[in-house]
């Protein structure tokens, strides 16, 4: 799966970095990622933006992360 966040200025105010801490956690836990930075993707004021083998998601938390990649988490 290639994964783009974006590493903007708006975005990263916003948490990107925990973005991409969660992707590289999720990573090492085996899931197949390809995890790569991007510049902005023009949705600054719906960051933080992440692409998903070519979909844009908007408003990206670690926890919504989750759900987009369909990871089962016990709560």
């Amino acid at each position: 799966m290639l994964v783009k966040v974006c590493m903007g200025s708006s975005c990263h105010l916003k948490g990107s970095y925990a973005i991409v801490e969660k992707l590289q956690e999720l990573k090492q836990k085996g899931f197949d990622l390809d995890i790569l930075g991007s510049l902005c993707f023009g949705r600054c004021a719906e960051g933080v933006c992440v692409e998903i083998d070519g979909q844009l998601h908007t408003n990206v938390t670690p926890e919504k992360l989750e759900q987009l990649l369909g990871v089962k988490t016990c709560h």
